[in-house]
């Protein structure tokens, strides 16, 4: 009976996350795509301008991790008071982020845009868009706060449906801008899509303070003054952030250095190397919803007291991570030959690209594991500084030095790069596993302050 209400409860919070992972991914690529349709300078260079944003996003998945480790411990306690300080103490910190990502992108994006390019053309497109697209900051942390929140206290579907409108929302605002207003105008076209996408987000934040206001989560917006209580949570965030914020940068930084290695090697490889990130990722977002969905039910047992049911839980979705992991992989094996095909690509990059996601298909395995293990499991119970320990030697310690060599020292065939840059989920999932085995992970992280309020 236990097995099957985990199970439902399981399925509940899996799907909308995966959806929500998977819009994550669109809203990311969207304005790129349809900006193709301008000239290809437009599309580059608003590519180019989205690492900032990609950058400020390692932050906000930093900063709401951390929310929703705690909130969803103090759910198991049914403590909404102190969900509600957590939710502000993460909407000051991801304010103070926006505040700074938005005054660089105002007043010095042509210094940002010259970091990625030396075209000027790419940078004059780039700048633009950024000046525009920086409003949106001041919004976008907050949001995603409060996503972390709601998904925390089992209730993924609010996020994911707010999200699914608003990418809406943007496609066809965009679509108005290319099409019908400034089909011909590339300068005028840009600044029309960053703005789309400000108003977007705009949207987007203000369904959550419609929600919050309405009292529908049971949590409002709430600006919280420092006693006692609000300084020992502060002090628990940070503990629990800082270790998780320092794994996506290093995690991060590394995806870039990676994409730098392809592409010095020559322009078929990046070419393919972006179609097979693009099919990899869509791959695994299942598995990621299992990882997230997972991470607020087992804290969810973890605040409550019921160690043994988090670690029954703890079994139940790692069990999952490999079977979902064996599927992501046959599907990828199903959907190659129909990629290859489809996908525009000159012979030899087509080659690459076949490869390529052959490898990918016995890469969802060890991904899939990991994703769930490191990124939900530990995570989950306060374990967040392995993740970070572990991202940092393996990626940055024995990856990263072997893809150089491999590709400039011993100058090794494009494919055996490109496997060799793809095992660091391999090394990562046996040690994982042991970690898993130790029970480190099941930790109680909450606090009684009934005393204190």
């Amino acid at each position: 009976m236990w097995r099957k209400n985990f199970n439902q409860q399981l399925i509940r919070l899996v799907i909308p996350i995966a959806l929500q992972n998977l819009i994550s991914a669109l809203a990311v690529t969207v304005d790129v795509v349809m900006l193709g349709f301008i000239n290809q300078s437009a599309m580059s260079a608003v590519s180019l301008a989205g690492q900032v944003t990609f950058v400020l996003t390692l932050f906000y998945m930093g900063l709401a991790a951390g929310v929703g480790i705690l909130t969803a411990q103090y759910w198991g306690k049914k403590d909404v008071q102190t969900i509600e300080r957590i939710l502000s103490i993460g909407c000051l910190y991801s304010l103070a982020v926006s505040v700074l990502f938005f005054g660089i992108s105002v007043f010095i994006p042509d210094v940002l845009m010259s970091l990625f390019t030396v075209d000027g053309e790419l940078i004059r497109y780039g700048s633009k868009f950024l000046q525009i697209l920086s409003f949106s900051y001041l919004v976008g942390g907050i949001s995603q706060m409060y996503f972390s929140v709601v998904r925390s206290m089992e209730n993924a579907r609010l996020s994911a449906w707010i999200s699914s409108v608003c990418l809406v929302l943007n496609i066809v605002l965009n679509a108005i801008c290319i099409f019908i207003l400034y089909p011909n105008d590339p300068d005028k076209a840009i600044i029309a899509v960053a703005l789309s996408t400000v108003v977007a987000r705009i949207i987007e934040f203000g369904c959550c303070i419609a929600h919050s206001v309405k009292g529908k989560g049971g949590i409002k917006f709430k600006f919280r003054r420092r006693d006692t209580i609000q300084r020992k949570l502060q002090k628990d965030y940070l503990k629990y952030t800082f270790p998780i914020q320092g794994n996506y940068m290093v995690w991060g930084c590394a995806i870039t250095a990676t994409a730098a290695i392809f592409g010095h090697i020559n322009a078929d490889m990046v070419a393919a190397n972006s179609v097979a990130s693009v099919v990899k990722n869509l791959m695994i977002v299942l598995c990621g919803g299992i990882a997230s969905g997972g991470s607020v039910l087992i804290g969810k047992y973890l605040g409550n007291g019921q160690i043994e049911m988090a670690k029954n839980a703890g079994n139940v979705i790692t069990f999952y991570s490999i079977v979902f992991g064996v599927l992501a992989g046959i599907m990828t094996l199903i959907v190659k030959p129909f990629v290859v095909q489809v996908v525009s690509l000159d012979a030899e990059a087509q080659h690459y690209l076949s490869g390529m996601l052959f490898i990918c298909a016995y890469y969802c395995i060890p991904k899939s594991i990991n994703s769930v293990t490191i990124g939900g499991i530990f995570v989950a119970g306060g374990d967040s500084k392995f993740g970070f320990w572990c991202d940092l030697i393996v990626m940055w310690g024995i990856i990263l030095p072997l893809g150089y060599l491999s590709a400039f020292v011993w100058q090794l065939p494009p494919i055996a790069v490109f496997a060799i840059i793809c095992l660091d989920e391999v090394i990562k999932a046996p040690i994982a596993l042991i970690r898993y085995r130790q029970s480190k992970w099941l930790n109680n992280i909450t606090r009684d302050f009934s005393a204190a309020r």
